[in-house]
């Protein structure tokens, strides 16, 4: 039959033919179709086991080992050159808002070897694109290579535009194009991302390698976006108002070392940082160093009461000018008396400050300052940090100099971390810029005593409900400070005319938990401050503002402080100090 020999053991169970066995045997065409069929299966069932094992191993690896391509966005390979996208995590403040952030973009390319015409194409792509460099773009057209960029990051309206023109020798690439949502209000602190997506100055710089490799995971900063906001508006309207030349303030948590807001003027929009000139790239709060002027007696007083140089009773004689060998110490607003311990802080006495330097000595100086961070960079997660400017030889006359704020320069961070150790109770912490959980917060330092901090509170309390700090007052929310006026060095020694204006204030000084430093660079008087341009003119009245404004947004509820004088009862902690011929009580806390 056909070649087939088929036979059938029939229906009764047996075989009348001898021979039989009951099996079903193919040969010939029909056994060959078989056999293919079946290895056929089996080949594909192999191929289906292969691929089920790579795809598993795969998954086993993603889950055990991260996927370490998941910052590549994609890779284009064009007449042997390979472009490669990474992709960057996000940058958040402290609530949860965008800081930097990242949008894919259409790039535009050409293949120069499938152009005909190199003018002709570039002066159509200069209809659609008109800030084209026209001689750049028709060099590259005539090269001849493979891969040549024409411009990157282009609108969808740009991208139609260049599609409409039907140039074969066209084409586009998906890119992430780094984007900075706020503008310049944290430019100093963000920094900014290359065309590349590399980090080239900021946190961007700082934590490149983390951006890139975990970009799915966004870095949370201790930036507060509110505070930041305020804090650059009332800065950018005191250097308009006193015409300063540039300014820098910090809002640090005063118990942890948080960076709440950090402002560095003149600034820069990181969504196109070339437009900024070197000025405005400059960190001035955290790469500048200044000479801080009268702030730093506040180091000199706790030093010098920590140490027990000098009691809170004790004073000096600020009656005549300090000489020290060819150089001449004086008081701004010389009281030309016998001045206490408190009378030369709030009065801001440079003859006071300065004695009670020498009294302390240069290496117990040297080592209380090294205390408070003063005498090495600031430890803050930038890269852009300043070595602070310190004496070398450090004789006497430098000594005497530095009690009062002169002849050592520091960066406004590294004051506001060490005037946080003053109010704290005396533990010093590193400043951050990254967010931690409260059980996560890094441990401190020991400066002072939490006595000395006690003091120091009540102090700078002082300073601002009868001393020079004044005008930092604020309903609601009782401020201690101190106010700093420092002359810049200019080609003839120190310039009366060019000043750095400061005030650093701690609220509610009772319970401190924030720190406000405001530093205007060069201000000039106005008919506001009588032609005044110190610190207590110029700079604590933008702490007392910046203060009001964020203190409702921190949640601290406003609280009333007895003012200092008033009877304030007997209990354990309380001062009294001679104040202008009176007894002073100021309150315990």
């Amino acid at each position: 039959m056909n070649g087939r020999d088929v036979r059938s053991a029939g229906d009764s169970g047996s075989d009348p033919r001898p021979g039989w066995s009951g099996a079903v045997r193919l040969e010939g065409s029909g056994k060959t179709l078989l056999d293919v069929g079946r290895d056929r299966l089996l080949i594909a069932a192999s191929l289906f086991a292969l691929g089920f094992l790579i795809l598993s191993g795969r998954l086993v690896e993603v889950a055990l080992l991260g996927d370490s391509s998941a910052s590549i966005v994609a890779t284009a390979q064009r007449g042997g050159a390979a472009v490669t996208r990474m992709a960057r995590a996000d940058i958040i403040d402290r609530n949860g808002f965008f800081l930097a952030t990242s949008l894919t973009t259409q790039s535009l390319y050409a293949d120069a070897r499938l152009v005909r015409d190199a003018a002709a194409t570039m002066a159509r792509l200069r209809e659609v694109l008109p800030k084209l460099d026209g001689k750049t773009v028709r060099d590259k057209l005539a090269s001849g290579r493979g891969f040549v960029w024409i411009r990157r990051n282009l609108t969808p309206r740009q991208v139609a535009a260049v599609n409409n023109l039907g140039e074969p020798a066209l084409a586009f690439l998906a890119e992430q194009r780094r984007v900075y949502p706020h503008g310049a209000l944290a430019a100093h602190v963000i920094g900014y991302a290359g065309i590349d997506n590399r980090g080239l100055a900021g946190i961007e710089r700082a934590f490149d390698e983390r951006l890139l490799g975990a970009p799915g995971e966004p870095l949370r900063l201790s930036l507060d976006l509110r505070f930041q906001h305020v804090l650059r508006e009332e800065l950018a309207a005191a250097v308009e108002s006193f015409r300063a030349i540039g300014a820098a303030g910090v809002v640090l948590d005063v118990d942890t070392g948080a960076v709440a807001a950090m402002v560095s003027l003149p600034d820069f929009d990181p969504n196109r940082p070339g437009t900024g000139d070197r000025e405005a790239l400059f960190n001035r709060a955290s790469l500048g160093t200044y000479e801080m002027g009268s702030t730093f007696k506040s180091f000199t007083v706790a030093m010098a009461l920590d140490a027990g140089a000098i009691g809170i009773g004790d004073g000096y004689d600020t009656t005549e000018p300090l000489r020290l060998a060819r150089h001449t110490i004086r008081d701004f607003h010389a009281e030309s008396r016998w001045l206490s311990v408190p009378e030369i802080f709030i009065h801001s006495s440079n003859i006071g400050a300065a004695k009670m330097a020498l009294a302390m000595g240069t290496e117990r100086q040297r080592a209380y300052l090294d205390r408070f961070g003063l005498l090495g960079p600031a430890p803050i997660e930038l890269p852009e940090v300043a070595q602070p400017l310190v004496p070398d030889p450090w004789r006497d006359i430098n000594t005497a100099t530095i009690g009062f704020g002169h002849g050592i320069a520091v960066s406004p961070i590294q004051l506001a971390a060490g005037i946080a150790a003053l109010v704290n109770g005396g533990i010093r912490h590193a400043p951050s810029l990254l967010w931690r959980d409260a059980d996560a917060v890094l441990a401190g330092v020991p400066a002072i005593s939490p006595r000395t901090s006690r003091t120091m509170r009540q102090l700078m309390h002082l300073v601002v409900a009868h001393g020079t700090g004044r005008k930092a007052a604020t309903a609601g929310y009782p401020v201690g400070g101190k106010t700093g006026t420092a002359e810049k060095i200019g080609e003839n020694g120190y310039d009366r005319r060019r000043l750095v204006s400061s005030f650093v204030g701690v609220f509610p000084i009772n319970r401190p938990r924030y720190l406000v430093l405001v530093l205007l660079d060069e201000p000039k008087g106005n008919d506001q401050t009588h032609g005044y341009a110190t610190g207590g003119w110029t700079a604590a009245p933008v702490v007392g503002r910046v203060i009001a404004r964020i203190g409702p947004l921190s949640g601290i509820a406003p609280v009333e402080l007895p003012e200092p004088g008033e009877d304030s009862g007997t209990e354990p902690g309380m001062l009294r100090v001679n104040l202008d011929g009176s007894e002073i009580r100021l309150a315990a806390f």
